[in-house]
């Protein structure tokens, strides 16, 4: 078992990370879900609000912590460039986060990555490569980073990642100050990590809980046995959310901080999306939608008298992939 940090970004740090970013990252709105069908399906909630992550630079909230990573980088780190191996929403904020600073980045993505992200990548600047899947592109990325010295940026285990993801969970609470509970999807962890730092630290009565497709749920497990754990197979067409593992840095900023989590079925997901296409006319994919699943789902009843933020943490689906999960609904 690998040694289990016990750090997280302090609230001088995220507030730094803010600034930082001013002006170079989309101050994404937040919307209230008063509309039908909401008004029956969120039950006897105070309020029940979604922060539209899914507008940010690149589609997604990584576009923050990447571009925190792409500062970090030493004169030298830039010019080797940086590297990824992602079929997700990292490669595009990767690609973005590079190309926006002059660095060189290369993308190893499963030639079953949905092609709107490969043609995202490429028009970015970055070089892809498509491999067989992502075990491979794992392999080829660490491969290159020892030929060439590229910088390896990972999609959550990382500092900056966590770092900018906080400075997300601050601005909700800014826009929403009398929030009483947030409801994060999670992968990996690196974003429920970072959005629970901010939120825990400065309004520690507000419950933090994460969501979980039953076929990843990396985290859910960890919490159960203390540590973080390998799930092996991944099993949720929510590409977003499939992390195999859940990593010691992330796991422990989570557990410091997080109340609960909850596991979704993909089907309440496949509901939500129906929902927010209908309702909000918003083109979300599975991990987009994962939040608002289990707002109307498991977590309906806890949410009684509640001001209540869900999170659209990101979207970018193709209209062939989007069009065959939808397909009959």
């Amino acid at each position: 078992m690998l040694p289990i940090p016990d750090t997280h970004p302090s609230l001088d740090e995220i507030n730094n990370a803010r600034r930082a970013l001013t002006g170079r990252v989309i101050r994404t709105p937040v919307v209230e879900l008063r509309q039908a069908p909401f008004d029956d399906l969120l039950g006897h909630a105070g309020s029940v609000s979604m922060k539209l992550e899914l507008f940010q630079h690149a589609g997604s909230f990584k576009a923050r912590g990447n571009l925190l990573g792409m500062d970090r980088l030493s004169a030298n780190q830039r010019t080797a460039g940086v590297i990824a191996a992602s079929g997700g929403n990292h490669a595009l904020a990767v690609a973005w986060a590079a190309g926006s600073q002059g660095v060189p980045a290369t993308l190893i993505m499963p030639k079953a990555t949905d092609p709107l992200r490969v043609e995202g990548c490429n028009t970015l600047g970055a070089t892809v490569h498509l491999v067989d899947d992502i075990a491979t592109a794992m392999d080829e990325m660490h491969s290159i980073a020892d030929e060439n010295g590229s910088t390896i940026m990972h999609p959550f285990e990382a500092g900056h990642m966590t770092l900018g993801a906080a400075t997300l969970g601050a601005e909700i609470l800014e826009d929403i100050p009398d929030l009483d509970c947030m409801i994060v999807s999670v992968g990996g962890g690196g974003l429920i990590s970072g959005i629970s730092s901010a939120i825990g630290q400065a309004k520690p009565e507000c419950e933090i809980i994460g969501v979980e497709p039953f076929g990843a749920d990396s985290l859910s497990r960890s919490f159960e046995t203390g540590e973080p754990v390998h799930i092996g197979k991944v099993d949720t067409f929510a590409d977003s959310l499939g992390s195999p593992a859940a990593l010691p840095y992330s796991y422990s900023v989570a557990r410091k901080f997080v109340d609960s989590l909850v596991r979704i079925e993909d089907s309440a997901m496949l509901d939500a999306m129906v929902h927010m296409r209908n309702a909000l006319k918003i083109t979300a994919e599975p991990a987009c939608a994962a939040a608002l699943a289990a707002a109307i789902g498991p977590l309906r009843d806890r949410m009684d008298g509640k001001n209540v933020c869900v999170l659209a943490c990101g979207s970018n689906i193709g209209p062939e992939r989007y069009g065959k999960l939808l397909a009959g609904r």
